[in-house]
C-alpha cells in the first residue's frame, strides 16, 4: 500500500470493521464487568486485567503495537499513562468522539484504568512496519526538532520531548503508526476539541495542526514511525 492510498479520504472510514467485530463480540462482557472486584479494594486481580488487555489488543495489536486497518488504530505500547488515563476520560466526557472508545471507556473502574495505563507504558516493542516513504524521514526529523518559524509551528519536541517519548500529559510519538498520525493531524477539529468549554490537554495542538501542509504532516509521520 502506498502513502498516498492511506491518505486518501476513502481509504479512511468511520470505524474499523475489525474494531467492530470484536466489540460486538466482549460488549457483554465489558458491561457486565464494568465495577468487578476492583470496586472495593482498589487493586486489580492480574487475570482480570490480563483479560483487558487482550481484548484491547484484539483492536491495537499483539503488544499493543497498533493496527494498519480500514481506520488505523494508534500504537498504545509505551504511551505515557497519564496522557492515555486522560484521553480516556475525554471519550466519557465526549471531549473525544469515537462510539467504540466510548462504550470501552465508560464501564472502567479508577482501578482498571490505572491498572491499564501502566501495564500499556511499559511495554516496549519494535514499531509495527508503515509504507510512509523514508525519503521523507530527513524532513519529518527537521520539522519535529526545528519547528517551521515562519509558520509559527514550535519544535515538536518541546513538548513531546527530543526522543519523542512524551512526559505526563504530552504523548509518546515515536513507534506511533505514520497512518494514524497523518490521519489524526488533517482531521484535527473532526474528533479533538468538541467541548470547547472543557478541552483536554491536547486542545493545544489544534494551531499546529492547522499549520501543517499535507506534505510536511507525511514527513513528520514518516519520522516518528521510524524512531524507537
Amino acid at each position: 500500500m502506498t502513502v498516498d492510498e492511506w491518505a486518501k479520504p476513502d481509504f479512511i472510514k468511520l470505524v474499523s470493521a475489525r474494531a467492530l467485530r470484536w466489540s460486538a463480540v466482549f460488549a457483554f462482557f465489558f458491561v457486565g464487568a464494568s465495577n468487578a472486584k476492583d470496586a472495593g479494594t482498589g487493586v486489580v486481580p492480574e487475570r482480570e486485567l490480563q483479560t483487558k488487555i487482550t481484548y484491547c489488543e484484539n483492536c491495537h495489536g499483539v503488544s499493543a503495537r497498533g493496527f494498519h486497518g480500514y481506520y488505523p488504530i494508534p500504537r498504545l505500547a509505551g504511551q505515557q499513562a497519564e496522557y492515555l488515563k486522560n484521553q480516556l476520560q475525554a471519550f466519557v466526557e465526549h471531549r473525544r468522539t469515537n462510539n467504540i472508545m466510548f462504550n470501552v471507556s465508560h464501564v472502567l473502574s479508577p482501578a482498571m484504568l490505572d491498572a491499564l495505563a501502566t501495564s500499556f507504558q511499559n511495554l516496549d516493542p519494535k514499531p509495527l512496519a508503515s509504507a510512509a516513504p523514508k525519503e521523507l524521514i530527513d524532513e519529518g526529523k527537521k520539522i519535529y526538532e526545528e519547528g517551521l518559524p515562519n509558520s509559527d509551528v514550535p519544535p515538536c519536541a518541546s513538548c513531546h520531548g527530543p526522543e519523542a517519548k512524551g512526559d505526563g500529559q504530552f504523548p509518546r510519538l515515536a513507534g506511533q503508526l505514520s497512518d494514524y498520525v497523518f490521519n489524526k493531524l488533517t482531521n484535527w477539529t473532526k474528533e479533538r476539541g468538541q467541548n470547547s468549554a472543557n478541552p483536554d490537554a491536547s486542545a493545544i495542538m489544534a494551531p499546529i495542526a492547522h499549520s501543517l501542509n499535507q506534505l510536511q504532516i507525511k514527513a513528520v509521520a514518516a519520522y516518528l514511525n521510524h524512531l524507537e
